[in-house]
């Protein structure tokens, strides 16, 4: 499974944590990619941020996000408003074990400035290792887990008929909003290297983001 790896700006001072807590809690069987955002890079919010993970995740560069902001619930409900993408608010082990199990998801939001007190790098530690801890998506509790798995396919299929598309979002977002998006490089170099979406991909080269 491929990782990426990516924060608002304004938890840049988490990134190197954050970063290290995903690498550990995935293990050496996964590829964990660092996106950052970090310092000189321009500045991005996390609905931006939100637009990145929703390319990464749609043009299948990769098969997972960890992210976060600074509660952890404005990144999460910036992931949910886009298109094949699931993002979990994390903000404990169990409620990280139970999203791993249960909801299908592909992105998981940290808060990584609320209650970010001491001990804080241990929470977020414990609570990676229980969102990858042993298989994802099989449903919880065992007795429910068919009916589990169920309701969790149709709330995908309910999102892929109540949503629209990553080159119709892009195209209705102004300019100004998508410059800065359009100037974090390693993204796109990553997504034009790695993704396997070709019909994102020939949009994204054609409007020369």
């Amino acid at each position: 499974m491929k990782i990426a790896v990516i924060q608002a700006t304004t938890q840049i001072s988490k990134n190197k944590l954050l970063f290290q807590a995903t690498q550990q809690a995935a293990g050496a069987s996964n590829e964990v990619i660092n996106f950052g955002v970090f310092e000189n890079e321009p500045v991005l919010s996390y609905v931006q941020v939100a637009i990145l993970i929703g390319l990464l995740l749609n043009m299948q560069a990769v098969d997972y996000v960890v992210t976060g902001c600074s509660s952890g619930n404005g990144m999460t409900i910036a992931c949910n408003t886009l298109p094949n993408v699931t993002c979990g608010y994390l903000p404990t082990p169990s409620d990280a074990y139970l999203f791993g199990r249960i909801n299908h998801g592909n992105c998981a939001s940290l808060p990584l400035g609320l209650n970010f007190g001491w001990a804080g790098e241990l929470t977020l530690q414990f609570t990676l290792e229980k969102l990858f801890a042993g298989p994802m998506n099989i449903g919880y509790p065992q007795e429910a887990a068919n009916r589990k798995v169920h309701d969790t396919q149709m709330l995908q299929k309910i999102k892929q008929l109540s949503q629209t598309t990553m080159p119709t979002i892009i195209a209705g977002l102004s300019a100004d909003f998508m410059k800065p998006i359009s100037q974090k490089q390693d993204v796109f170099d990553y997504i034009f290297a790695n993704g396997s979406n070709a019909q994102l991909m020939t949009y994204l080269k054609k409007v020369v983001l």
